[in-house]
């Protein structure tokens, strides 16, 4: 019943989020320590709140939140975002997150991950991330595409393309290197990397990168 008290339900939620630290990082000693210490979990609070407010339409002091938040941090979270719970972000610096970004339940990013848009584009502009997905350092997924549950993107990867399920992906231009095409014994046909695509959406960034440049 108390679990429907949306201030309940809010302390509930980071409560879960320090939990998931004490889970996944061995260097995290104790509870205070990663409530002192971690600038991840400082920026997921501020979000936290910043995000409620935004949801209310309450105008400016969000994204003051926000700003505060990267400064103190140096982890920017845009209030717009939507994130789900156990989020947990190793290191941080230099971690943006745009707008329309939507982050599914466990999922873990590392420093320098930048979820972004590829334009000016209005609408649904910024990544899907699907359950129990890791993004690694340095990594960059761009534009209004969905990376797959149980992905795996690589340290330094940029990605363009919708990633499917149970996949890994490296590189630049960002290429799945494994990915699981059985379960319970069947093949998934339609989960099968397509040489033919991977090399189209290989010349699409080169293209896009050569136009950028001649710009």
């Amino acid at each position: 019943m108390f679990d429907k008290i949306p201030l309940v339900r809010g302390i509930k939620t980071v409560i879960d989020d320090i939990q998931n630290i004490k889970d996944k990082d061995p260097a995290a000693k104790s509870y205070i320590e990663i409530i002192l210490l971690y600038q991840g979990f400082h920026a997921l609070l501020m979000y936290r709140i910043a995000h409620k407010l935004y949801k209310w339409h309450i105008p400016f002091i969000p994204r003051l939140i926000s700003q505060f938040a990267r400064f103190l941090t140096g982890i920017e979270i845009h209030p717009g975002a939507i994130i789900g719970k156990r989020f947990f972000i190793d290191h941080g610096v230099g971690v943006v997150i745009g707008a329309t970004t939507i982050i599914e339940d466990n999922v873990l990013i590392y420093q320098g991950v930048t979820l972004g848009g590829t334009g000016k584009d209005r609408g649904k502009r910024h990544p899907t991330i699907k359950s129990y997905v890791t993004i690694g350092a340095g990594a960059k997924i761009l534009g209004n595409i969905t990376i797959g549950e149980n992905s795996n993107i690589g340290a330094g990867s940029v990605v363009i393309d919708d990633v499917p399920e149970h996949s890994t992906v490296v590189g630049v231009p960002g290429r799945i290197v494994q990915q699981r095409v059985f379960i319970q014994g069947q093949l998934l046909h339609n989960r099968i990397p397509d040489p033919i695509t991977c090399e189209l959406n290989r010349l699409k960034y080169e293209i896009q990168d050569l136009k950028e440049k001649l710009q």
